[in-house]
């Protein structure tokens, strides 16, 4: 996948925004306020931050060795880096559809109904 596939994925789920809150190049996802994932638009080689739970993101790490790593100014226990083509876009997608979950998770309930009536 390249950066505007991965943002077309990104934004194909529910209460999505997307933003600038750091710089005019690290495009942040968010859902319902809480960001997700954020894409370095100008960064080479392509790479994504996105959220992980800490004990998958020790597998990853290990398993994808280089591909996948701590967090770049992230929390390293939560998040990782991810190089977009150094791994496949299957599992890819499954990281990002992890990061938003697990996103969607730690929201209050009402905020999870709103979330669940917005159309896809």
């Amino acid at each position: 996948m390249n950066v505007e596939e991965v943002r077309a994925y990104c934004i194909l789920k529910k209460g999505i925004t997307e933003e600038f809150p750091f710089d005019e190049h690290t495009l942040v996802f968010k859902v319902v306020g809480k960001m997700f994932a954020l894409l370095p638009l100008e960064r080479l080689p392509p790479q994504i931050n996105l959220k992980c739970n800490p004990e998958l993101a020790l597998e990853l790490r290990e398993k994808y060795d280089g591909a996948i790593t701590p967090g770049f100014h992230m929390n390293k226990k939560h998040w990782n880096t991810i190089l977009i083509e150094r791994i496949s876009p299957s599992l890819l997608k499954e990281l990002i559809d992890h990061s938003y979950n697990l996103v969607v998770s730690k929201l209050t309930k009402k905020q999870q109904t709103e979330l669940a009536k917005l159309k896809e």
